[in-house]
């Protein structure tokens, strides 16, 4: 530590003029590798009603950054690029992240985002733990959740937490439909 100074810089030291997070960003912003980073920008908008914030793409049409704001919060996408250290789910197979999304009215949302080209892979419908909420899959393989809060009874709360509960003692995951010992 420095003479005289209790927090280790030097007096010397000036304050930074910029401000270290950009006016109006939280703290933690997703950043998703995807695979058509130009075309994941336009589904966004159209599945979420994103506003397109930042669009730099190469000449030759890869998305390099891309930066958009859903409701109160901001996404930022891009491409892939040779070297990178990230890879698109659509490499992999998977994503280990699911995108959480609160609205006020979730049933629309959800109507637009399927409607955009996103996969049911959860039924939308009222939880135990008072949500109504669903799962997707957009087409660039990163898994979304959508949600809202919901008024339920004692007795539908606990229903579904007694199914949801059998399910998790049955190996199941509550979320996935049960197999088709048809098929």
């Amino acid at each position: 530590m420095a003479k005289g100074s209790r927090t280790g810089r030097s007096r010397s030291a000036r304050p930074n003029p910029v401000s270290p997070i950009p006016p109006g960003y939280p703290t933690v912003v997703p950043y998703l590798a995807v695979a058509g980073g130009v075309a994941a920008l336009e589904f966004y908008v159209a599945a979420f009603g994103a506003k397109v914030l930042a669009r730099e793409v190469t000449p030759d049409g890869k998305l390099i950054h891309g930066r958009l704001r859903i409701g109160d919060s901001i996404l930022m996408v891009s491409d892939v690029f040779p070297g990178a250290d990230v890879s698109p789910p659509s490499s992999v197979g998977t994503t280990t992240v699911t995108l959480h999304l609160y609205s006020k009215n979730v049933d629309a949302l959800w109507d637009r985002a399927v409607a955009a080209g996103a996969k049911v892979t959860m039924p939308l419908e009222n939880q135990y733990w008072g949500e109504r909420y669903g799962r997707l899959l957009d087409p660039f393989g990163h898994h979304w959740s959508l949600s809202m809060r919901v008024k339920m009874s004692r007795a539908d709360v606990a229903r579904k937490r007694e199914d949801a509960m059998a399910a998790f003692a049955r190996g199941e995951h509550p979320s996935r439909e049960p197999p088709d010992i048809d098929a």
